[in-house]
């Protein structure tokens, strides 16, 4: 996949394509409709999404809500088969677009699509004016096909983020998956830690979740991918999301454990995708005990695993 992060000056190749258009946090089932309904036989298939998303622009106070970082986004983009990702930046030269303008400037002049593919609830343009029945106006105007899907869900409602938060925060994570399609997963470079997880026997592959909406604090059973270097392949293992109140830490880590690996994992990027929940994080009176649980977790983990398949 071709990830392309300007809307000037754009080569003919990637011109024509058909695509999807929105924010795609989490790209859950109803986003799959979208994508879905924008695949053509004669045209590369496109998703036009924007980067940082909106909402971290215009409500920069407002606490982490993101499901997934623009990494594991095109990750998840990719293995649905998107040819291209225009990942625009959300810079003011964007933002200050009313609806008309991004339509001619971006879509038809700047992109060149053929085919703009939204949800129902879509909106875009300067203070959200433009709808996708005005899309559809502004397609027929500026020369491309604008399809317009309905919401999908279930019987107790649409396939949402909020709802994928929420149960992702009350640890429901098959819950999670059912809305998203696929298990929720926390991509990134593995950074530099403490290294205490070496000194009790369990070393860990330390990520970010810096500004990513936190599930439910504790142990999970979890499914690794390592994405590139020499120790590229699929591991299972245990991780632990927290602040480790054994060692006075208050910023959350997520610490990954993968099973009967021996090598050097630093600076390599991994897709974690979380399995189930095993239980909440917990202060213990000695190493000891924090050792017998970790133990305990890692025979639960690779039970639970084992069943579970890939």
């Amino acid at each position: 996949m071709k990830t392309v992060t300007n809307w000037t000056g754009l080569s003919d190749a990637l011109r024509g394509a058909s695509v999807a258009m929105g924010n795609f946090d989490g790209v859950h089932r109803g986003h799959h409709s979208v994508i879905d309904a924008a695949r053509r036989p004669d045209a590369p298939l496109g998703v036009v999404t924007f980067e940082p998303h909106p909402r971290e622009v215009f409500a920069p106070d407002a606490p982490p809500f993101r499901l997934m970082n623009a990494e594991a986004r095109a990750n998840r983009l990719e293995r649905l088969g998107v040819d291209v990702l225009f990942e625009l930046p959300f810079i003011p030269a964007l933002a200050g677009l009313g609806a008309e303008a991004f339509a001619r400037d971006v879509l038809a002049e700047g992109l060149g699509v053929s085919h703009v593919v939204v949800g129902a609830d879509f909106h875009f343009g300067k203070g959200r004016q433009g709808t996708a029945q005005t899309l559809q106006e502004f397609g027929q105007r500026f020369g491309f096909d604008v399809t317009v899907m309905p919401l999908v869900g279930k019987a107790d409602g649409a396939f949402s983020s909020t709802a994928i938060r929420t149960a992702l925060t009350e640890g429901r994570v098959a819950d999670a998956a059912d809305m998203l399609g696929h298990r929720h997963r926390i991509d990134g470079k593995v950074l530099h830690g403490a290294k205490r997880g070496r000194d009790l026997g369990y070393p860990t592959a330390n990520m970010t979740v810096d500004g990513l909406h936190l599930p439910r604090l504790g142990v999970y059973a979890v499914q690794v991918q390592v994405r590139n270097g020499p120790h590229q392949g699929l591991y299972d293992g245990v991780a632990s999301l927290g602040v480790r109140p054994m060692f006075g830490v208050n910023t959350p880590n997520f610490e990954v454990h993968i099973f009967d690996f021996k090598g050097d994992l630093y600076d390599a990027h991994l897709s974690v995708a979380l399995v189930e929940y095993l239980r909440p994080e917990a202060r213990f009176d000695s190493l000891e005990a924090l050792i017998a649980q970790m133990d305990q977790d890692s025979a639960q983990a690779r039970r639970i695993l084992s069943a579970a398949g890939s």
